[in-house]
């Protein structure tokens, strides 16, 4: 099975892990202000926070902005769950703004749209790992004086007119699942430039209270105070050692993964029916992802029986995703259902995600592209 993203893990990796076993540090330890110094430095931020996955930095970024029972958030409609769940965890509302048709990436005149009196916030998220309007929503979030939030968990090592994504808003949010574009097993980091903000999200990870087990053992203290209700969002250091380890390779990944994704668009010009999704101008595409729709009519097959060929035959297809209004959660608990938003939904009746990931050969991508066309009409004229 080829399938539609995985990790990378070399001796290297292995040995930093193994070197961090025999440490006197297992977590709350050195590697994980490495990490952090590390990643901050990568993509221009000041300060980085580790936590315990892309889920839980959503949440520390949340509850950094103080979002309550009142309050309501705008998000994509096209996203993974926890982009919207994030919002549910601290008591507010999440209200799904529609994308745009051609590129799946939140549509600022929707999100206008659904501004309200209590509107406290924007997450938006670059999906597949092209980066959104950053202007453009800059400019309705001062409008309207709410929060900004980059659900950047898909777009590492991307770029928005030349600034490394992670250095664009107040709140910047990264995953490093297995299939992203670095890993430590399980993990997630918010990246900013506010001092403030940052100290309340590391105390956040940590139960609240003001001070880790590094910090008091460095002052030879055993006092600490909890001052706020936090959570266990902590990060080890033997994930982020091997976090460390997988940075250094991550330029050389995004261009494999960037050649990846110029090989199927050269292979799909050619196929009928088959259309990756649009590009910005002004974004470099870190490409977590990548989408194409299926034309049923031009193409000769439904999507469904297109996926069910491709696993069929070794090829781990995929689907990113359900809008998330769609959920019987959200449609139990908030009232959402059909209708809403109109684009993310037509889209996700075509969408495929296929095998993207920086170790995937040539001769893998050449299989692909091959198995897909063996049930289309044909190639362009």
């Amino acid at each position: 099975m080829i399938p539609y993203g995985r990790q990378e893990i070399a001796e290297d990796d292995i040995q930093a892990v193994v070197e961090t076993l025999r440490s006197p540090w297992l977590t709350t330890g050195p590697k994980v202000e490495e990490f952090e110094s590390a990643i901050a430095e990568y993509v221009g931020a000041k300060y980085a926070v580790a936590v315990s996955s892309g889920t839980a930095a959503l949440h520390v970024a949340t509850n950094a902005l103080n979002i309550g029972a009142t309050d309501e958030v705008i998000v994509p409609a096209m996203t993974f769950a926890a982009s919207a769940n994030c919002v549910v965890y601290q008591g507010g509302r999440p209200v799904f703004a529609d994308v745009d048709p051609a590129t799946l990436l939140l549509d600022p005149k929707s999100v206008e749209a659904k501004i309200t009196s209590r509107t406290k916030a924007i997450i938006a998220v670059d999906y597949a790992g092209q980066a959104c309007d950053y202007d453009e929503l800059k400019n309705i979030a001062d409008k309207h004086g709410l929060a900004l939030v980059d659900d950047a968990c898909h777009a590492l090592g991307g770029k928005y007119k030349n600034s490394m994504v992670g250095s664009l808003l107040d709140l910047n949010v990264f995953s490093f699942h297995p299939v992203k574009h670095i890993t430590t097993g399980e993990g997630g980091l918010v990246t900013t430039n506010d001092e403030n903000l940052a100290s309340r999200m590391r105390a956040f990870r940590n139960h609240g209270i003001s001070s880790d087990h590094r910090q008091r053992e460095k002052e030879g203290s055993w006092f600490y105070e909890m001052s706020d209700l936090g959570y266990n969002y902590r990060l080890t250091d033997i994930q982020c050692v091997l976090g460390i380890s997988q940075l250094k390779k991550l330029p050389a990944w995004i261009e494999r993964r960037q050649a990846i994704a110029r090989y199927y668009d050269d292979a799909f010009s050619n196929i009928t029916g088959i259309e990756p999704l649009a590009l910005r101008e002004d974004v470099s595409h870190a490409y977590h992802l990548y989408v194409v729709r299926v034309n049923e009519a031009e193409f000769g097959c439904s999507r469904a029986r297109l996926f069910k060929h491709l696993r069929d035959n070794g090829i781990g297809a995929n689907v990113h995703y359900i809008p998330v209004h769609l959920h019987p959660f959200y449609r139990e608990r908030f009232g959402y259902g059909p209708g809403l938003c109109p684009n993310a939904e037509k889209a996700y009746e075509s969408i495929l995600s296929l095998p993207m990931y920086p170790g995937l050969s040539k001769d893998d991508c050449g299989t692909v592209v091959n198995v897909l066309g063996d049930i289309s009409k044909g190639k362009k004229s």
